[in-house]
């Protein structure tokens, strides 16, 4: 009667743990872990972030996109269509909600398992009903749903990582686009010029003013004008798809309008202090690294805890025997299972945790490094590219300007021949080049800058991704 009730006691107990749990459990957030990535995100990108979950959604986000389409393209209205339209940035949202259903899993007790059976034989008739439930999951559960928390967490950072890579890189692609289409612009406005100054040639061959060797230099600087605008052409229709491509485009919102010419650059450059400080506190993927350490040392303490006992289930076992002249038995018991490392006492499996730990905190360290020396390195590429852009504006081109101006008046003098007038005209046509990828440069290094502080620049790593642990997957150890 005693061991009767101690049984009863047990069972009681361990369905008072298992519904004190269910209490702690983790829920559905409403925002889907949104809100914690537009927080980080929206300041930097002006812009708003959305994950597309209906088709309401999509329906919004198409028209937001036909609406800004509608007029020339801003840099700010690229990152604004690239955020709503750019498919793998929803993917990226897709594996956010993956995460957090991971989570919410992670936070439920093991499900029990009830096995029923009916054995007949011998003259009688035995029926035994017994639900098993795996006490060691049960214990370890605050762990493991404290580890997957930090397993979500790492998902809205990598969500953050990825709205920050593509709306910096729409950033980029429209720089490069508008620069194409400038300098094309700009070329095929020489062009013009030079096809005059044939055509003049020319007809003052034909009156015996000119000189076939000036024929001559005149149709090779249009030819050399032409090769030049082919190219710049082949580089602007390259640099219109590539932006194509990082707003997700297709179909009839291929045919949206750029603007002439690259915005005007700002008049100071941006102060930044303590950079290297920042970029550490801020970079998306040094909180994923850091993340992953923190996840890892609770793994690695639940490990070392359990590490002589891979699994213990406790079943309670109720049967119904008939005996020969039909009578109903019913028989009571417990019984445990569990599984000893026999070999090794778990010694392979704490070692492999510490050097996964060691691991990581070393490839935290060692990114920690990198991304210090990235942000001092991407703002004096900020600082040299102003500095660069600023002395063509402002003292390169007014001088070249200048010197076309008072050598085609030497030359209307006929103090010069063509060949001065014509080796004139191509370093203005190379200074002017150089000025608009100057410019071009510089609201590239603007971006890398952002982009070396804040996260989200170059590919991401998708054999770090794949590799990464699952939250829902056992501490190490346990199968």
């Amino acid at each position: 009667m005693v061991a009767h009730s101690m049984r009863a006691v047990s069972f009681a107990s361990v369905a008072f743990i298992a519904t004190a749990l269910l209490g702690g459990c983790a829920s559905f957030s409403d925002d889907g872990g949104m809100d914690a990535v537009s927080g980080m995100t929206a300041p930097a990108l002006k812009a708003d972030v959305a994950a597309l979950r209906s088709d309401d959604d999509r329906i919004a986000a198409e028209r937001s996109v036909a609406a800004l389409l509608r007029r020339p393209l801003t840099a700010d209205a690229a990152v604004r269509i690239a955020l709503l339209n750019n498919r793998d940035l929803q993917a990226a949202y897709d594996e956010l909600g993956i995460a957090e259903a991971v989570r919410v899993r992670a936070s439920l007790p093991p499900s029990p398992k009830f096995d029923l059976s009916r054995l007949a034989g011998g003259g009688g008739l035995e029926l035994e009903a017994r639900i098993v439930g795996n006490i060691l999951s049960l214990a370890s559960l605050p762990v493991r749903a404290d580890v997957a928390s930090d397993r979500f967490r790492q998902a809205q950072h990598r969500a953050v990582e990825a709205t920050l890579r593509t709306g910096f890189e729409a950033r980029r692609a429209y720089a490069e686009a508008v620069a194409s289409r400038q300098i094309s612009g700009y070329l095929t406005q020489v062009l013009a010029s030079a096809q005059a100054a044939v055509d003049l040639s020319k007809r003052l061959g034909e009156s015996g003013s000119a000189t076939k060797l000036d024929r001559a230099r005149h149709e090779v600087f249009y030819a050399e004008t032409a090769t030049r605008l082919a190219a710049a052409r082949r580089r602007a229709t390259a640099g219109r798809e590539r932006l194509v491509r990082a707003l997700g485009l297709s179909g009839g919102d291929l045919a949206f309008a750029l603007p002439a010419s690259l915005p005007e650059m700002p008049a100071q450059t941006v102060n930044v202090k303590e950079i290297e400080t920042e970029a550490i506190r801020r970079r998306a993927d040094l909180q994923i690294a850091r993340l992953e350490v923190e996840a890892l040392a609770k793994t690695y303490g639940l490990t070392n805890a359990t590490r002589f006992v891979n699994l213990l289930e406790v079943s309670g076992t109720h049967k119904r025997v008939k005996d020969a002249a039909g009578e109903t038995i019913i028989e009571r018991g417990m019984g445990v299972e569990f599984q000893v490392p026999l070999f090794d006492f778990g010694e392979t499996s704490l070692r492999e945790a510490e050097a996964t730990y060691r691991q990581a905190v070393n490839r935290l360290s060692a990114k920690a490094v990198n991304v210090a020396s990235e942000a001092r390195e991407a703002y004096a590429q900020y600082r040299a590219a102003y500095d660069i852009a600023r002395r063509y504006r402002r003292n390169i081109l007014p001088l070249r300007k200048t010197i076309t101006e008072e050598t085609l008046l030497r030359y209307n003098a006929m103090q010069i021949d063509v060949f001065a007038l014509l080796a004139e005209s191509r370093e203005r046509i190379a200074a002017t080049t150089a000025a608009i990828e100057a410019q071009r440069d510089f609201w590239l290094a603007d971006v890398n800058l952002k982009s070396a502080v804040l996260g989200g620049h170059g590919e991401p790593n998708a054999a770090s991704a794949s590799s990464a642990p699952s939250a829902s997957a056992e501490p190490a150890g346990h199968p």
